[in-house]
């Protein structure tokens, strides 16, 4: 794939990026999209086309080098809100961040929300996003009531599960491929007030931190572990299990939330900045910042699912090579051991993971066609780029993960092979057939090669990047 060093670390605007900032890919034309009544001529488009909104996906899912990218960010108006039974209709390119402005003060959530809520809600549906209550709700797909899917041969369909099944159940997860994602409708989760209880526990050991996940499970909603895995031994890792529930207070919901200000990252840091020595010392730091074995506390909802959104451009920790962040899932079944002698392989390395994330998920299916959550546990770690070094690494967790019957999350990543993917989905080959003709991705063309042209209703159409 393609570099251009004259973009090696960017941060202008009108250049499409992922958050890892790797690969650095050029498209060959950014449209943007202002209103729903007034889009391009899809037969004067000659190259292919992909939705972008804000570039919080990690790898290149959301880049189509020397592509069309259709930037969806200002189609972000509200459409409808039904206040009694929680149901919001809006554009696209709302942002889950302007979702949350707009409904907790009336006493509603997010049904399902990531690490940040800088993503937009056709980028919720594209990935089909998850978070720390997927044990107990599923994915965001599963609380999606319906959508607008514009077609490149111009139909405007609406998709539910009852209408143009087929087509809601591949945009799902389908990494914007299907089509544009006009607007969409979904369920809101009632809350008392803005407020979680939280309890914070201290574990030595990857058998505590199941111990921990294994009576959390069924009493508490929200569950997810920070994972220091450079203390090495018998014991694998060390770190922090996070449960909460939402806060039932009616007293709490008069109280006001505090104003985080966020601190900014001005420049991109040199790229040995984050080493493990360095990552060892943050580790160390955080880790026994809290003395007791358990904290139980009381919080805004705000740094208990948006810690990072505090530090803006965080991205630029890693240097201008970028970082590659590497999420994984592993089945039940033998996810012990498994997941053991993957923490042994990176370990082994030395490649210290600034942040790393442990999470168990539940059985409740998703609606998606290519989703990617499923039953098992969950390991999400970010590497900085050092070229082949940290391309290896990934090449043997791809493997040990295949030979544990999990998957790798396709919006987080930048690397994986073409037969890595197809084993991780065998779905792909059902989900290729409701590719819109006219929409691709560097990504797409990378796990399953085009031919030289892909044909639509006007004649041939030209596939960049090969």
């Amino acid at each position: 794939m393609q570099r251009h060093d004259k973009f090696m670390g960017a941060d202008t605007k009108n250049i499409p990026q992922s958050w890892g900032r790797y690969p650095v890919v050029e498209p060959d034309q950014v449209i943007p999209i202002y209103w729903r009544d007034e889009l391009p001529d899809f037969t004067s488009l000659r190259q292919s086309i992909l939705p972008y909104a804000y570039g919080r996906s990690y790898g290149d899912s959301c880049l189509n080098e020397g592509g069309i990218i259709f930037d969806v960010s200002k189609l972000n108006r509200f459409i409808s809100f039904d206040e009694q039974e929680g149901l919001l209709c809006c554009e696209a390119g709302v942002s889950f961040a302007q979702v949350l402005d707009l409904v907790v003060p009336r006493g509603w959530f997010l049904p399902v929300t990531p690490g940040t809520k800088f993503v937009s809600v056709g980028g919720a549906i594209a990935n089909d996003i998850h978070g720390k209550n997927h044990h107990k709700v599923g994915t965001f797909g599963c609380h999606v009531t319906r959508f607008e899917l514009l077609r490149s041969n111009g139909d405007r369909l609406l998709c539910s599960p009852t209408e143009n099944r087929d087509l809601f159940q591949a945009t799902i997860g389908g990494l914007g491929l299907t089509g544009l994602i006009l607007w969409a409708e979904f369920r809101l989760k009632p809350i008392a007030n803005p407020y979680i209880d939280m309890d914070s526990i201290r574990f030595d050991s990857l058998d505590e931190f199941f111990e921990i996940s294994q009576e959390s499970d069924a009493d508490y909603e929200y569950t997810v572990a920070w994972v220091d895995l450079l203390v090495g031994g018998e014991k694998l890792c060390r770190g922090k299990f996070l449960r909460g529930n939402n806060n039932r207070s009616p007293e709490l919901a008069r109280k006001p939330l505090k104003k985080r200000f966020p601190l900014v990252v001005p420049l991109n840091l040199p790229s040995f900045a984050l080493n493990t020595m360095t990552v060892k010392a943050f580790n160390e730091a955080y880790y026994h910042v809290q003395v007791p074995k358990r904290v139980h506390k009381t919080i805004s909802y705000d740094p208990f699912f948006y810690p990072l959104d505090s530090i803006h451009d965080w991205y630029r920790l890693y240097g201008k090579r970028g970082f590659l962040q590497y999420q994984f899932l592993v089945p039940f079944d033998n996810a012990h051991e498994a997941m053991r002698d993957i923490l042994r392989r990176i370990v082994r390395s030395g490649e210290g993971s600034f942040l790393t994330v442990l999470k168990k998920y539940g059985d409740i299916p998703s609606p998606g066609m290519l989703s990617f959550p499923r039953p098992g546990l969950n390991l999400a770690l970010d590497f900085s780029y050092r070229g082949r070094k940290t391309l290896a690494l990934l090449d043997d967790l791809d493997r040990m993960v295949l030979e544990a019957g999990g998957s790798v999350y396709p919006a987080k990543d930048a690397h994986m092979s073409a037969e890595s993917f197809q084993t991780f989905f065998p779905q792909w080959k059902e989900f290729e057939q409701f590719i819109d003709p006219k929409f691709s991705s560097s990504f797409w063309r990378r796990v399953v090669p085009q031919p030289v042209s892909l044909e639509t209703d006007s004649g041939p159409l030209p596939v960049p990047g090969l």
